[in-house]
């Protein structure tokens, strides 16, 4: 099976071949499946989902990753902030010119630092919403393959196998 095929294309080839397998006589809804192919994409669509699942803690981590680089920059520019403010205690206007721009550059990198952390967090959740989306598709599309699969081999649609 080819690494690049994803995991709807696998579903898609199951389908397929479900569809297009040979009746069986008298059997309206029966036909033959070659179990090995089936089991085969089967067992590859299992491999690939841990992939999918990689991806979103990919995510996850990046957007942590972003959260602390934007709290780093905060930490420095209200440090800056905090320096040039000392060297300007010489004179009392002085000092409190430097007090008021210290206090609008740690606002302003609050700020910002808010916005990052509200975008981020957006960005993360629309990907994580369709990486969920995504695989509860997918999810179905196995569930539905799977109750083909058994009403085609003559099992119980209501037969439960023992979870791997």
């Amino acid at each position: 099976m080819n690494d690049n095929e994803g995991i709807l294309e696998l579903i898609e080839l199951l389908y397929s071949m479900i569809s297009e397998a040979w009746g069986v006589p008298l059997g309206n809804d029966r036909c033959l499946v070659d179990r090995e192919k089936a089991l085969d994409l089967i067992e590859e669509i299992k491999t690939q989902l841990p992939a999918e699942m990689a991806e979103a803690k990919r995510l996850v981590s990046a957007r942590d990753e972003f959260i602390r680089s934007a709290k780093k920059e905060a930490e420095s520019v209200r440090k800056l902030a905090e320096e040039r403010a000392r060297k300007m205690v010489d004179e009392q206007e002085i000092v409190r010119a430097a007090k008021a721009k210290s206090e609008e550059i740690l606002a302003t990198a609050e700020s910002k630092s808010r916005e990052i952390r509200r975008a981020a967090n957006e960005y993360l959740d629309e990907s994580l919403g369709g990486a969920e989306q995504s695989m509860a598709q997918s999810l179905e599309i196995v569930r539905q393959c799977r109750a083909r699969f058994r009403s085609a081999a003559g099992q119980p649609a209501g037969r439960q196998e023992k979870q791997e």
